[in-house]
């Protein structure tokens, strides 16, 4: 996380106010929870993870095996048949 002086970016009134509260420390200013965003959303990597699980499912249904998918894939046998268990749960 980065940290930005409070002066270089808010109107002096504001800095004179949160300055009767908290002196020379580090004040978190958390993100609007109608503009947060999951992990992965903005860069696409949850997308990306989406469509890999639905190939791999769809693979293994066409009958290609746990420990071939793991090779394709390059993951561990665990991580394949955890892909397809919650598939299975969440049908």
């Amino acid at each position: 996380m980065k940290y930005i002086n409070a002066k270089t970016l808010l109107p002096q009134e504001l800095v004179e106010e949160l300055q009767r509260y908290i002196q020379g420390g580090y004040l978190y200013v958390p993100a609007d929870e109608a503009r947060h965003r999951c992990w992965g959303e903005l860069s696409g990597c949850r997308e990306n993870l989406r469509q890999r699980n639905r190939e791999i499912l769809a693979e293994y249904g066409n009958g290609s095996t746990v420990e071939y998918l793991a090779g394709k894939y390059c993951l561990s046998e665990h991580t394949i048949r955890k892909v397809i268990y919650q598939n299975q749960q969440n049908v």
